[in-house]
């Protein structure tokens, strides 16, 4: 072999992996736009999960301004604005949808079927319509399913173990909520298995969480079970107040309300479905197709005590109740 090919050969050859290199580092230097769909109105209404979500992004080597864009949208719960904001990331070419709630990416959705999508808080993904099976979701969308419904028997038995004398309990039901009605039948059902009397307190709006309270206090419940809705969450420091106000014992199946005033919460580890959310569109942005993702069902399940709340209301919680929990709010 001539000497001068020889060397262009072998100069080619020491080349190849730097180049390969290189065309990596172009390809993982290109921004990702990543929409998120929340359901308050502002970052800070959001802060609580909003953070977990930076910093699960973050510990995935995703960094704002880098290899990443987050495109942050707050319809402030009110349905036209999750179209109109589905519509406007649309329309904003991104990578993939964080739709927090089942109303977020029921417009997300509708918005497109090519780009995309990862749930996060939703009770009812394939009766939703937004995956075709847990297992093999298909299309454009997969994530987390809650069970918030399936464990109403197990939140109504810590509630009276907390609350011995319980024997009346008034549930807080947001009717804007998708999955309220089957909420109230599940949790009559749970309470009547436990010799308990159940109703329906009604809200739509913040301004009826005080006056709700204030009836249920006079029907003489016993205590309070927060039903789901993103309203009731974002209302969480008022329900605290209303529920301390008025003396009554309120659980909740989101810890992240149980510093507000609440007794107890048992449920989902919520910061925990953000983290893996951001798993999900980690891999999606890695080339995987949500249609081939699984949607994830709970792994952790979160006891949550207040003994301040505890204390104010002149409860003593069991030991073997603290000895169960997974936090204590002291």
């Amino acid at each position: 072999m001539e000497r001068r090919k020889f060397i262009g050969i072998t100069a080619a050859g020491v080349a190849w992996p730097f180049l390969a290199r290189a065309q990596q580092n172009v390809a993982s230097a290109r921004i990702n736009r990543v929409g998120i769909l929340w359901h308050a109105s502002n970052a800070d209404e959001e802060k609580v999960y909003l953070d977990v979500l930076t910093k699960a992004f973050s510990d995935l080597c995703y960094v704002e301004g880098k290899n990443v864009e987050f495109l942050h949208r707050f319809p402030a719960e009110q349905p036209e604005r999750f179209r109109a904001l589905a519509r406007e990331l649309v329309t904003d070419k991104i990578d993939a949808i964080v739709a927090v709630t089942a109303l977020g990416a029921k417009e997300a959705k509708q918005a497109t079927s090519t780009i995309p999508i990862v749930f996060v808080i939703v009770s009812d993904p394939v009766g939703s319509g937004l995956v075709e099976s847990l297992a093999r979701p298909g299309g454009n969308a997969t994530g987390l399913s809650l069970m918030a419904i399936d464990l109403s028997g197990k939140r109504l038995a810590l509630l009276k173990e907390a609350v011995p004398r319980l024997s009346r309990v008034a549930l807080l039901v947001d009717t804007t909520d998708p999955f309220a009605k089957r909420a109230v039948k599940a949790n009559q059902a749970a309470a009547e298995a436990l010799g308990i009397s159940l109703w329906a307190a009604e809200v739509s709006t913040p301004d009826d969480i005080e006056p709700a309270f204030s009836k249920i206090a006079g029907d003489r419940a016993d205590g309070v079970i927060l039903g789901a809705g993103s309203m009731l969450f974002n209302e969480r420091t008022r329900i605290g107040s209303s529920a301390l106000a008025h003396r009554l014992p309120a659980l909740s199946f989101i810890a992240e309300m149980v510093p507000h005033g609440l007794l107890l919460s048992y449920g989902q580890d919520f910061p925990d479905f953000f983290r893996r959310a951001a798993a999900d569109v980690d891999k999606i942005l890695r080339g995987e197709k949500p249609a081939d993702i699984p949607v994830e069902q709970p792994t952790r399940f979160k006891l949550a005590l207040n003994l301040k709340t505890a204390k104010a209301l002149g409860l003593t919680l069991s030991p073997s109740l603290l000895a169960t929990a997974d936090e204590v709010i002291e």
